[in-house]
């Protein structure tokens, strides 16, 4: 018998509902929030408000898309943290009303697992993913993470940021260069056509498999502040190489710690997730470390990269598989550790 999984994610600016049945992609909707681009940044109040407005629609096409009634879902799965707490709200409200009108289970997910469990969507008879048990190098806006992933349930931080997230630096590094919001895809175009030994930037000296980037950013700004009074017009002279440097920076230090990790651990099978896992930079340069050191590299398309309910609905899928459901008394957790 089929197992549909109907996906839902809200856990930031993007509302997103996916099917799946038997581990098959059947569609994945998203509708994204451009408002937040005039603010710099997102908003939580028009965030879930936004979310409140899209979410059936999106459910609603994902359904009609995938060619699946509602009465053949078997199980809905949403993201219950973390995130922005009014957001996962409107997702999990949504859900339990969808549940309860079916009379189907509830499939809580933690968002950070979704991302890792990306890699085993399968699309269009596409079926490449890691062999467990595989390393995985979670980066986000919010998150930096190492995880040894033994099974799809059984998964343990080797590694985290003890400050700022990889994502984070490059956006906040990109707002002070006055690059508009989101400052991350901004920087990967410009240091495409810089030098990224223009610059060198503080790399922290952090032991053991942690990262931290607060000391990237501060020595960013002041290098910037410096300059900024020798030459007025230098960021703007010198943009792509300010990004290029960056950028090359940031990705020296994520893959300093993934090689340590691999050796620590004696793991071959390597993996990367979630939104900075879309930088060029960081693709190209895993992909080349992978060929010196004899790693099997995967790489998320880029559609499987950013926030999206094909990634909950597929965690939902093993779930399910392990009876592991989630009762209606459950609540949304803004920190939601993995």
């Amino acid at each position: 018998m089929s197992v549909v999984i109907l996906g839902i994610e809200s856990s930031c600016d993007d509302t997103s509902a996916a099917v799946i049945r038997d581990g098959n992609l059947l569609s994945n909707q998203i509708s994204n929030q451009d408002v937040h681009r005039l603010y710099g940044g997102v908003v939580p109040e028009l965030a879930s408000r936004a979310h409140q407005a899209n979410i059936i629609p999106v459910v609603d096409s994902a359904l009609k898309l995938a060619n699946i009634n509602k009465n053949e879902v078997n199980a809905v799965a949403f993201t219950r943290g973390p995130g922005l707490l009014g957001s996962l709200l409107v997702g999990s409200s949504f859900a339990k009303g969808f549940a309860l009108a079916q009379n189907i289970p509830l499939l809580g997910i933690n968002h950070l697992q979704g991302h890792i469990l990306a890699h085993f969507v399968k699309d269009k008879g596409i079926d490449r993913h890691p062999s467990f048990p595989f390393l995985c190098l979670l980066v986000s806006g919010g998150h930096t993470q190492l995880v040894v992933v033994r099974n799809y349930l059984d998964m343990e931080i080797i590694g985290q940021t003890i400050d700022d997230a990889a994502g984070e630096a490059f956006d906040k590094c990109a707002k002070v260069m006055g690059l508009p919001y989101p400052g991350g895809p901004v920087i990967d175009k410009l240091a495409k056509i810089g030098n990224p030994q223009a610059f060198q930037f503080a790399k922290p000296l952090q032991k053991g498999l942690d990262f931290s980037f607060s000391g990237l950013k501060t020595s960013f700004l002041y290098f910037l502040r410096d300059r900024l009074n020798e030459n007025p017009n230098f960021i703007e002279q010198n943009k792509e190489d300010l990004c290029a440097s960056l950028q090359f920076t940031i990705i020296s230090i994520l893959l300093e710690k993934v090689e340590k990790a691999a050796k620590k651990t004696n793991i071959t099978e390597i993996a990367i997730a979630g939104g900075v896992s879309a930088n060029s930079g960081l693709r190209g340069a895993i992909t080349q470390l992978g060929e010196k050191r004899g790693w099997n590299v995967y790489i998320p398309e880029f559609r499987f990269t950013t926030d999206n309910a094909a990634m909950i609905a597929i965690a939902g899928y093993y779930k399910y598989l392990n009876g592991d459901f989630t009762g209606h008394e459950v609540i949304p957790l803004a920190r939601f550790p993995l």
